[in-house]
């Protein structure tokens, strides 16, 4: 039985095989969303070509159809955030806060790989954002 490794606080931060791990683990989650976008896209294509004469099914459809293309841009999104952490990762900035330069923190990039703020920068972005929302 193999062990998968997994990056912890006793290694060097952002040592090689720290970045061997989260750029695996970055290519895996773009291929799963490029598969699951191209199957979506197939499907929505066999599905485009059925229509109904009853309106309910029509509208039914159309609303299917825009929450379809708001999960597709979402994920469109998240390729160009995930193709910006394998670039930072090249660029050795990977796992750094990009407001501070501290370390973002293993346990953080773990969870949300594409994080490029630490959790204290994120809480006051999101700090910022909301007194600006307000105003």
């Amino acid at each position: 039985m193999v062990k998968k490794y997994i990056p912890n606080d006793k290694e060097k931060y952002m040592c090689e095989k720290h970045k061997k791990f989260f750029r695996k683990k970055l290519i895996d989650w773009k291929n799963e969303i490029m598969e699951s976008n191209t199957k979506g896209l197939y499907l929505n294509e066999i599905d485009g070509e059925i229509s109904s004469p009853d309106i309910i099914d029509q509208a039914s459809s159309q609303t299917e159809k825009t929450v379809e293309m708001r999960t597709l841009n979402r994920q469109i999104k998240l390729l160009s955030k995930i193709n910006k952490a394998i670039k930072r990762i090249d660029d050795n900035a990977y796992g750094y806060c990009e407001e501070t330069g501290e370390p973002i923190g293993l346990k953080r990039l773990i969870a949300r790989p594409i994080a490029t703020l630490s959790i204290e920068a994120q809480e006051k972005h999101e700090k910022n954002e909301k007194i600006f929302a307000d105003l």
